[in-house]
């Protein structure tokens, strides 16, 4: 299995003939070194319905016939626009042929800005756990810190954790290295932070405060075999 980072919180997954995209804000991405028209996922899971996560998916999605995975509210104002969905709830799993997703509580908002200025709820936010090929990678998308990130990584051993580190929308540098001390990931890869303004952060502070974990600090395309 490879796993990279693509800017803001955008991560791919390749295993086996399967490729999987994470929240694929490409368009509009200034970080990105993704191109969507390129994007050929097989299989594309979002954790909310902010247009910052759920991205280009419509667009990569209908014309690669992707199986989108998101939770249910969300997968279902998807499915209205032509996409084909798998919805889910938090706490809830379900082994695909590519490996197992199981959505996570995340404490964040969900909802879709509409070329029409309208806003629409998308249900609850979430984490991700995806395993696969005997590894588990922990995506927590948008989230505040929450005590019960010890009791995610005491019952899901976590290779691997994307940890938002950007503030003001998530959870900024202190309370993220506080969240590794809860899930005790083997590694972490911090994500969310320079996009805009208002989440610029330098990677390194995180760095420096955390213990027990491997700190990755990826550029967009940079990754990992696992």
């Amino acid at each position: 299995m490879y796993v990279s980072f693509h800017g803001h919180s955008v991560v791919k997954i390749k295993t086996g003939d399967f490729t999987i995209l994470i929240d694929p804000f490409i368009s509009g991405n200034g970080l990105t070194d993704l191109i969507a028209e390129n994007e050929k996922p097989n299989v594309i899971l979002l954790t909310h319905g902010h247009n910052d996560h759920v991205g280009d998916t419509v667009a990569i999605a209908k014309a690669n016939d992707s199986l989108v995975i998101a939770p249910f509210e969300l997968a279902e104002y998807l499915e209205w626009q032509g996409v084909r969905t798998h919805g889910m709830h938090i706490g809830g799993a379900y082994q695909f042929e590519f490996g197992k997703v199981k959505f996570t509580q995340a404490f964040h908002g969900s909802s879709y800005v509409t070329e029409k200025n309208e806003i629409i709820y998308t249900g609850m936010p979430a984490g991700i756990l995806f395993s696969a090929e005997g590894k588990t990678i922990y995506h927590a998308g948008d989230t505040a810190l929450f005590g019960d990130m010890k009791l995610i990584g005491e019952r899901h051993p976590i290779d691997l954790a994307f940890l938002p580190i950007g503030d003001n929308f998530t959870m900024g540098i202190e309370d993220a290295a506080y969240a590794v001390e809860l899930l005790k990931p083997q590694a972490v890869v911090p994500i969310h932070y320079n996009t805009f303004p208002p989440i610029k952060q330098d990677p390194n502070d995180f760095k420096e405060l955390v213990k027990h974990s491997n700190v990755h600090i990826w550029e967009a395309g940079d990754g990992t075999e696992m």
